[in-house]
């Protein structure tokens, strides 16, 4: 038995087939999902807030060199430090997040993947990342922030999906602010988001003296509008944006494109 073939396992213990005999407990509605990357795979529970594929995107955008510290604020429940660890060479991934059963089950699947030395979840507020962590302590930040304001649309502002999606927790500010200080002098800052907010994103990462300097606008299919931004700032440089060609996700209903099959390693 392979992990391709732990996808949607419904289980109580399931059993780490990268480690020997070590078991894996799975709690409720948890289910183990193979991230068809060096044979990783990871802990998501549908009842809560499973990845998308805004996040995938984000880790090819983002650039990670060898040797460099790595920080995801609002990680969730790992995915983001996960694929970076498996696509860069990166020294060093650090997820911060609220919520300790999305990080309790962060710390799983790291755990389940064999990669605790190269990665550590901490439960913490991302508007305090500064006080946790350090000023300039980090080559990288990457950010899969809540896309939306105040209490749109909201019925429960407590439930895990509803924190994860709206800006009850931390506001837009408050994670470019957190980023300018635990980045060091050049460090790179990446966060996907949504188009209609562009202007705010630029106007507050300038504000905390983070440069907009890569963007890239993710399009659902060729002939439609941009439903996703991905973003690069460089703090303390100088300005000169550019902007990259846009992904296009569908060549047609159901079917990737050729560059998101190379983005998810299919």
């Amino acid at each position: 038995m392979n992990l391709r073939n732990l996808k949607d396992l419904r289980i109580q213990k399931v059993q780490n087939w990268t480690n020997g005999n070590k078991f894996m407990e799975l709690k409720g509605n948890e289910r183990i999902v193979d991230l068809e990357r060096n044979g990783y795979c990871i802990i998501q529970d549908r009842e809560r807030f499973c990845f998308g594929i805004d996040a995938v995107l984000l880790t090819g955008f983002a650039a990670v060199k060898k040797g460099e510290k790595v920080l995801d604020l609002g990680t969730g429940t790992g995915i983001i430090p996960i694929l970076l660890e498996a696509k860069t060479e990166g020294m060093h991934f650090t997820g911060l997040e609220i919520q300790e059963e999305s990080a309790d089950m962060a710390r799983r699947s790291v755990m389940l993947n064999n990669i605790a030395d190269k990665i550590d979840v901490v439960t913490g507020d991302i508007k305090e990342a500064g006080e946790i962590f350090g000023k300039a302590s980090f080559d990288v930040v990457t950010t899969n922030p809540p896309y939306m304001t105040e209490n749109h649309g909201l019925k429960n502002p407590e439930e895990p999906k509803a924190i994860a999606r709206h800006e009850i927790k931390c506001t837009l500010e408050d994670v470019v602010r957190e980023s300018a200080r635990v980045l060091k002098p050049g460090g790179r800052f990446y966060m996907v988001h949504r188009p209609r907010r562009l202007v705010d994103i630029i106007e507050i990462m300038r504000k905390y003296r983070i440069e907009p300097k890569r963007i890239r606008m993710v399009h659902p299919f060729s002939d439609r509008e941009a439903n996703m931004v991905l973003i690069e700032g460089r703090r303390g440089e100088k300005p000169m944006m550019k902007v990259e060609p846009p992904i296009v996700v569908y060549k047609e209903q159901g079917v990737y494109s050729d560059e998101i099959h190379e983005i998810y390693g299919f």
